[in-house]
């Protein structure tokens, strides 16, 4: 009796604590807005605008034509963490177009230009289906190469190459840069930095926001990237400028993430998958960095052997994208590609 006493007692109270979290007018969180672009920039000649289907939504794309009366490879890429797709990455296609590869942008489902509800739900899983949707849509092209396909992603998406190429063998290669690829190393580095404290706070934001979504009520969100010491993804030193610079030129980026986020199933260990890759893989690690851990493609390379290349840049996570070491860093792609990838033999 005093047994179920106790257990209707501990009932009660956690049925109480999530009324409390998830109808209680609590939580409140400070939003962190980033600037970005009023108007669209110039659409280059070489570029469609193309869609394709993911579980009934439509994912928003576009195409840059590599310009030959032929098929040939693809360069298939994928943004990191609440990015989308006009976030400096057109500057990478066209590079890359320029240097003969087809090149395939798209806003994961619930970002940018693409369908989804709520808006900045950020799952792993969902976002390799819509990788592996961006991969049917290339290979359905007349002038894309099926075996030709290479997975391109940055930070958070830097693994969603190494998970899809352990399973398709028809994958030509694999690119990640400024990549989480060791969950454990990259936890660490961020527990070391702000505390378990601050996760138990993610975690209670989480579990308003997914009961809210039980009884349909409105999401409840945080910034996707915040100033150190405030309720965010990532709220850490220099996140808040190295994105706001990223969104400059976007039209659609929001800093705000569902808080669920923190109650979301990882994807696919890309460390277990990268035992089944048997394609070249490039690996860009940024030594400075503290988003991820500096450490965290060693054990990924050691699992990959001869099948990878790693180049180091002394430069933090957000440097990649701009100025001389985007230079450097797209040639080195370029490189990589014509070295390991069949090029088109015709004009």
């Amino acid at each position: 009796m005093i047994a179920l006493y106790i257990l209707g007692v501990v009932v009660s109270a956690v049925v109480l604590y999530l009324c409390i979290v998830i109808f209680a007018p609590i939580l409140a969180v400070e939003k962190q807005p980033i600037e970005i672009a009023e108007t669209k920039g110039e659409i280059p000649d070489n570029r469609e605008e193309v869609s394709f289907e993911v579980k009934g939504s439509t994912v928003s794309g576009w195409f840059y034509r590599h310009g030959k009366n032929c098929k040939g490879p693809c360069i298939i890429m994928s943004h990191g963490f609440s990015g989308t797709k006009d976030m400096e990455l057109e500057k990478y296609a066209e590079k890359f177009s320029d240097a003969g590869y087809a090149v395939l942008l798209y806003d994961y489902r619930y970002y940018g230009e693409s369908e989804g509800e709520p808006r900045q739900l950020y799952c792993g899983p969902y976002q390799i289906e819509d990788l592996k949707g961006a991969i049917s849509y290339a290979r359905s092209r007349n002038d894309v190469e099926e075996d030709q396909i290479v997975l391109w992603g940055t930070s958070a998406s830097a693994n969603y190459g190494i998970v899809i190429a352990g399973q398709d063998e028809r994958i030509a290669a694999v690119i990640g840069q400024c990549g989480a690829f060791d969950h454990k190393a990259d936890s660490k580095l961020y527990l070391d930095d702000v505390g378990m404290g601050y996760f138990l706070k993610l975690f209670v934001h989480g579990q308003r926001d997914k009961g809210r979504s039980r009884f349909g009520l409105s999401p409840h969100k945080y910034p996707a990237y915040g100033k150190p010491g405030s309720i965010a993804m990532l709220a850490r030193e220099g996140a808040m400028e190295g994105i706001a610079r990223l969104a400059k030129k976007s039209t659609t980026f929001v800093n705000e993430t569902c808080a669920r986020l923190a109650l979301m199933p990882h994807a696919k260990d890309p460390l277990e998958s990268a035992k089944n890759v048997n394609c070249p893989v490039l690996l860009l690690v940024c030594e400075q960095d503290n988003l991820v851990s500096p450490e965290s493609h060693k054990k990924l390379a050691e699992i990959l052997g001869h099948e990878v290349e790693v180049i180091s840049f002394p430069i933090g996570h957000f440097d990649m994208y701009f100025d001389e070491w985007f230079e450097k860093a797209s040639d080195d792609v370029i490189h990589f590609l014509d070295e390991t990838v069949k090029k088109m033999s015709c004009s």
